[in-house]
């Protein structure tokens, strides 16, 4: 996959594809189905296919003192969308310049004299330019009056309901991983480079692998099941474990991250990327009242884990 960040300065390999448009935070079964229908397209006029995105996301650039809100980091975003055979990731910069083009000028400057997009398809709920002035419709008179195709999807929904990123941040919150699974098709993942700790989980008996989730949406605080894929270095591979998502509030710890603790795994995986998986929500952060009934907990969250993971 080939990742293109500025529309003005374009490969001519990387123009004429059919992409699908949003900013695709999870990658959830909504935004797989609007590329399955990029994919159909540039399957038929043989062309590559892309999705376009921006970053940082526009509700970030313009609210960037609000409560972290994304499913996903960048780097996460882009892993998902190789995995779904994205040819060609258009991950433009969001900025002053990108940010007060007219829904005509985006049209016109973006799509086509930049990357020269043959067909995009978008959800009916896309909103463009400036002032999210440009609509689904305008999009469809756009593309008729400047040369590309456009293809309208409309939502997804299940029997619960509408599948969204903010029905999935809901799902997260309430402690409820399985339900964002299923909004997603896939495990919500965190993933990080492995940072150094205080390391008491190792004095614990527990040694974990922890990363931060700062800017992003946080699931609700507890002890979870986990499945960690070590990304880099010379222990990859998928791996059950559990983890706390948290403060640490034994320890009167005020920053939150993820702490995987990795069944059967021995090795130095500091400085390397993982992907940690939520499977299911087991409890709340708690204050124990000594050491001893903290160890005796963990031992019963990570046997109730593995009997879990091992009906998966």
């Amino acid at each position: 996959m080939r990742i293109i960040r500025d529309y003005q300065f374009v490969e001519e390999e990387d123009r004429g594809a059919a992409a699908a448009i949003g900013n695709f935070d999870g990658v959830h079964l909504g935004h797989q189905y609007v590329i399955d229908i990029a994919r159909a397209q540039a399957k038929t006029t043989n062309t590559p296919l892309g999705v376009m995105t921006f970053e940082p996301h526009p509700r970030q650039y313009f609210a960037p003192k609000s409560p972290p809100f994304r499913l996903m980091s960048a780097d996460a975003r882009a892993h998902r969308l190789e995995k779904l055979g994205i040819e060609r990731l258009y991950e433009l910069s969001f900025n002053d310049t990108l940010s007060v083009l007219a829904p005509d000028e985006f049209a016109q400057q973006v799509i086509v004299e930049g990357l020269g997009l043959s067909h995009v398809v978008i959800g009916e709920d896309f909103h463009f330019g400036k002032g999210r002035a440009g609509k689904a419709a305008d999009m469809v008179t756009l593309g008729d009056q400047l040369g590309f195709g456009v293809t309208v999807a409309p939502l997804m929904s299940d029997d619960v309901g509408e599948v969204s990123s903010t029905a999935i941040r809901d799902a997260l919150t309430k402690g409820r991983p399985r339900d964002a699974a299923r909004m997603l098709g896939h495990w919500h993942r965190i993933e990080g480079e492995v940072i150094r700790g205080d390391q008491r989980g190792r004095d614990l008996g527990y040694p974990t692998a922890n990363i931060s989730i700062a800017g992003l949406h946080p699931p609700k605080f507890g002890v979870y099941v986990v499945e960690v894929d070590i990304l880099t270095g010379p222990h990859t591979g998928s791996y059950g474990g559990a983890a706390s998502m948290g403060t640490r509030p034994m320890f009167g710890e005020n920053r939150p991250n993820l702490e995987s603790y990795i069944f059967d795994f021995k090795g130095d995986i500091y400085g390397e990327q993982i992907s940690v998986a939520l499977v299911d929500y087991l409890r709340p952060e708690q204050v124990f009242d000594g050491v001893d009934t903290l160890i005796a907990q963990m031992d019963a969250d990570c046997a109730q884990a593995r009997d879990i993971l091992a009906k998966l």
